[in-house]
């Protein structure tokens, strides 16, 4: 890294656990955070106690100064606070609010940030999510420079990370968080002395990553395949999961695996959601004469259990069906 680039000033924006190897990065490169910027603190977990954010945490523990402003866009505080630090960049890590023009135009170096997709695809809240709950072997990080767009601005820098066929999204999180750190130290230095230039992006090749909602996680045995509905369960981790009905009450799926291509064929076929019973193993019938074996489950109200377990205390009828 050249002295320039070490000697850079900062303010970075980012909220959650995703953010902070960027923001720890940062400060063992060597560049000066004169401030963080971080959401509101929220009620967390089953207390719905106020917790501060982990780049909150980070920063504190740093000694660097915090602001958690409500609104940024027409804060004219704020406005003054960072026209006062006169930032060489802004680094914007999963921060949750969209950066306003004044915020834009005010570094030299302008406001860069790392989105966990190979841009133009996955652009949205969920990038990580939805490539896995698509199916996709290939995913990465991308470093570019925000404009008033979403996820739209041209392209600073770009690696490819393969997604394992069992991964989840829980585990492959830390795996973009930790290299996308050090991306985006290697954009700032590259933006420093000149040796990276902006490309824009193909806005022809743009797909979507929307933020999750609880619905994505309900399981449409007649829809999709016993491959879709893995692939989604794997994405849609740690929420909202994957569930559906048993009787009327909801029954989550905490593990759960493809049925191999031979005893799919033993089990022949069914109706999408019909259950069936092999050796204490419970499976469900999906699209495509396709099955899935639920590993491990949960009916509503009571506790999670292996499927054997569950079998034991939940006999099912021939002719149940799930959904």
């Amino acid at each position: 890294m050249t002295n320039a680039a070490r000697s850079l000033k900062l303010v970075f924006c980012g909220t959650p656990q995703f953010a902070v190897p960027t923001f720890e990065a940062l400060l063992a490169a060597g560049h000066g955070i004169a401030l963080a910027v971080s959401q509101p603190d929220r009620p967390v977990g089953r207390e719905q106690q106020i917790a501060p954010t982990p780049v909150k945490q980070a920063a504190l523990a740093a000694g660097i100064p915090v602001t958690q402003p409500e609104k940024i866009r027409n804060n004219s505080a704020f406005r003054a606070q960072l026209e006062t630090i006169a930032p060489d960049a802004i680094v914007v890590v999963a921060y949750g609010r969209i950066i306003p023009p004044w915020m834009l135009a005010l570094p030299r170096l302008g406001c860069i940030n790392l989105h966990a997709s190979l841009l133009p695809k996955y652009r949205g809240a969920a990038p990580i999510q939805w490539a896995i709950a698509m199916g996709d072997v290939f995913t990465g990080n991308t470093t570019m420079l925000l404009e008033e767009g979403l996820d739209t601005g041209p392209i600073l820098l770009q690696e490819t990370h393969e997604i394992g066929p069992i991964q989840t999204a829980t585990e492959l999180f830390p795996v973009l968080a930790s290299a996308g750190a050090q991306l985006v130290v290697e954009t700032l230095a590259g933006l420093a002395d000149g040796t990276i230039q902006p490309q824009p992006q193909n806005h022809e090749g743009a797909t979507y990553a929307p933020l999750l909602n609880r619905e994505d996680g309900r399981m449409d045995f007649a829809a999709r395949s016993a491959m879709e509905l893995f692939n989604r369960w794997r994405g849609f981790q740690p929420w909202p999961g994957a569930f559906t009905a048993l009787h009327g009450k909801k029954l989550i799926v905490h593990r759960m695996a493809i049925v191999h291509e031979s005893l799919a064929e033993q089990l022949g076929v069914a109706a999408p959601g019909s259950v069936r019973i092999e050796n204490r193993r419970l499976l469900t019938a999906c699209a495509g004469n396709t099955w899935l074996e639920f590993k491990e489950v949960q009916l509503e109200g009571k506790r999670r259990l292996d499927a054997a377990d569950f079998l034991r205390g939940n006999p099912l009828a021939a002719d149940a069906r799930l959904g």
